[in-house]
Formats: structure tokens, C-alpha cells, sequence
């Protein structure tokens, strides 16, 4: 198995202060949870309930532990990496679907074809879209895996786009 092929190996390491105010690295490990959807492995990063987030010397409880939603909670911010399986191994067209965050999604490896209402659009390697309260499917049509990053953010439609919105696709 390749290293393209391969499940994700990264580490999370997130910072903080020590009880003088150095900085420390507060844990250096590999993502502590991770579920898997057809088709897809999600490894979930980090997460915020509010914004600004509050910033502490040492976290009370680990902020992805209760994080089986797909978007952050209200006010609040998650970052996670995709798996997501080629069409030929196991990989599914996501159902479309719109949440009400702004999501930034970063291509690390391989090829996904984000499906929009009216269009298709290929992402690349190095590539970067603001996904913003829109219906949105996505597809791994390629032969091998691609993982991609993103970084959501609570969102609010507005009421003049709500209102010209279905709630068939959005997500609670």
C-alpha cells in the first residue's frame, strides 16, 4: 500500500502555557478521534464551542470527544481531515448537502470533484474552497485516496437568503 493509499498518520500538537507562562506543547499525538462514514474516515482535529475562543494554559477536557456532529457547534469552529475512498474502492458520492457554516477545504492529496447545484468543479492538490451555506455533494472519482483538511465555522444564513432556500439538503 502506498503512502497515498495509506489511512492518515499525522499528528496533532497543540500548544498551551505552562504555570509560568512558557510556552509548552501539550500533547504531541496522533488525532484522538476518528469515525468512519461510507466511504469517507474522518479524524477530527480540534474544535471550539464559541468565538474568540477562550484561551487557557491547559484544556479542561479534550474539545473533540463530543464531536460526532458534522458541522461545529453554535459560535464555534472545528478543524478535521477527510479520508475519502476512491470510486472504485469502496468510495460513495456523498448525498448533497448544505450546512449552515463557512467551510475552508484544503486538497492535501489527490482529486475530489465538488458537485454544486449546477456545476462540477475538480480540486487538485493545493487547492482551496470556501464552501459558504451552499448545497454541495462530493466524489473521490479517481483510482487511489484523497484527503483533504477543513476548517468550519459557525455560520448564519441571512434572512433574505434563507428565504430563498429549501430546507431539503440542510443539516441539523
Amino acid at each position: 500500500m502506498s503512502q497515498e493509499d495509506s489511512p492518515y498518520q499525522g499528528r496533532r500538537i497543540v500548544t498551551g502555557h505552562d504555570a509560568a507562562g512558557a510556552s509548552v506543547a501539550l500533547a504531541v499525538e496522533a488525532p484522538p478521534h476518528s469515525r468512519t462514514l461510507p466511504g469517507a474516515r474522518f479524524y477530527e482535529i480540534w474544535g471550539t464551542g464559541r468565538s474568540p475562543a477562550p484561551i487557557t494554559s491547559v484544556e479542561a477536557e479534550e474539545p473533540t470527544s463530543d464531536r460526532p456532529a458534522i458541522h461545529p457547534q453554535e459560535g464555534g469552529s472545528a478543524i478535521r481531515i477527510i479520508d475519502f475512498l476512491p470510486a472504485g474502492g469502496g468510495g460513495v458520492r456523498s448525498p448533497m448537502h448544505r450546512t449552515s457554516t463557512v467551510d475552508y477545504g484544503i486538497v492535501l492529496e489527490g482529486e475530489m470533484v465538488l458537485i454544486l447545484t449546477d456545476s462540477e468543479v475538480t480540486l487538485r492538490a493545493g487547492d482551496v474552497v470556501v464552501q459558504r451555506g451552499t448545497d454541495h455533494a462530493w466524489e473521490n472519482r479517481s483510482d487511489r485516496i484523497a484527503r483533504m483538511a477543513f476548517v468550519l465555522l459557525h455560520g448564519e444564513f441571512s434572512e433574505e437568503l434563507r428565504a430563498k432556500l429549501p430546507d431539503l439538503h440542510l443539516m441539523p
